[in-house]
């Protein structure tokens, strides 16, 4: 097992995020103190055509172990996931919303089952709805529900909730699924998901606080057809042997 050079990294995917990155980076910034860990925070600019990246560069010296990372083009969510990923350096690893939709200290939630031999923890809006501040409206609700169904019943999986942004990792026991994963779009979820499960990891879900953003990125048409598709996509390579088991060993951290 490589060493690490921090307990925790926070990876944020962003595109197009100026307006909310500000008081998103500031409220990181007051919580991660309280944690009494070494963290790091990687925010990966998914080709933004704003200032992105600016506003993020200008929290150096304000966030300890901030990096900005560039995915030089516009990839997807699912890739800069993978990105800021494979660039992380931390014995766990948090993936959260730019728009903070689950508050930073719900991070405890994830980190805790982490520490007691998960290697997956995944916030969920579903397991518990009166956690939920603001929520979507009854079509996207509907959309999400339906969803979820058809991953459980295609991909097996028993998790009520795949979609929620707010997810953590132990990084060398979880690398293999980020370098198996194929999906680069917003259907990317499920595929780790899927991946952690074939791999034989430890994933559990917990209900987190959270509330719908109205800047959300997701559009309901394209987006939702194309995270119906991906679903299938991932049995297929599935079937097909793409997503090979490996022999390597990894000790518990």
């Amino acid at each position: 097992m490589t060493a690490s050079n921090f307990d925790l990294s926070i990876v944020i995917p962003a595109y197009n995020e100026e307006p909310r990155l500000p008081e998103t980076l500031r409220r990181i910034a007051e919580y991660l103190p309280t944690l009494g860990l070494r963290t790091e925070v990687l925010v990966v600019d998914d080709g933004s055509t704003d200032r992105t990246a600016a506003v993020a560069e200008s929290f150096h010296g304000k966030l300890t172990g901030l990096r900005v990372l560039s995915n030089g083009t516009n990839r997807g969510k699912g890739y800069s996931v993978r990105h800021g990923m494979l660039e992380s350096q931390g014995d766990m690893v948090l993936v959260t919303d730019a728009d903070l939709s689950a508050p930073i200290e719900e991070s405890e939630k994830l980190l805790r089952p982490l520490n007691s031999g998960y290697d997956v923890a995944i916030g969920s809006r579903a397991m518990d709805r009166s956690l939920i501040s603001t929520r979507q409206s009854i079509f996207r609700e509907t959309a999400g529900i339906i969803f979820n169904k058809i991953v459980r019943i295609v991909l097996r999986l028993p998790f009520v909730d795949t979609q929620c942004g707010f997810k953590a990792f132990r990084r060398e026991r979880t690398r293999i699924i980020f370098e198996q994963q194929r999906i680069e779009g917003f259907g990317f979820d499920p595929e780790l998901l899927y991946l952690a499960r074939h791999h034989g990891l430890r994933a559990i879900e917990i209900p987190v606080r959270w509330g719908h953003s109205a800047a959300t990125k997701v559009n309901m048409m394209g987006d939702s057809l194309k995270m119906f598709v991906d679903i299938f996509t991932i049995r297929w390579n599935s079937m097909s042997g793409r997503y090979a088991r490996t022999a390597r060993r990894v000790a518990a951290a």
